[in-house]
């Protein structure tokens, strides 16, 4: 594979990275507004979860806490994972750029 071949390559994984990164923060945005709604929220007016199409009135405020939590902590190390690989990425193409030139 060519210098310039492999820093297209480099350059659309980067790309499909950023955009995995991006949607992860967005839900670990949500869930963490999420749980602080949760906490604001009085505890006489319903909460409802999405399932699908439909919202269905949450119980246990306390398991639904749990579950967003539980999601972040799913989430979190992806996360870590795919922002190293950003940076090791974006050190491959400095070094590949760098001997094209």
């Amino acid at each position: 594979m060519s210098e310039q071949q492999q820093l297209q390559s480099l350059v659309q994984e980067l790309q499909m990275i950023r955009g995995q990164i991006q949607s992860l923060t967005s839900q670990m945005n949500e869930i963490s507004l999420t749980v602080e709604a949760l906490k604001t929220q009085s505890k006489d007016r319903a909460v409802y979860r999405a399932l699908g199409a439909i919202l269905l009135e949450v119980e246990d405020r306390d398991a639904l806490s749990k579950d967003l939590e539980e999601s972040k902590k799913t989430i979190e190390p992806h996360l870590v994972r795919l922002n190293e690989r950003e940076a090791e990425i974006r050190a491959e193409y400095a070094r590949v750029a760098e001997n094209l030139e």
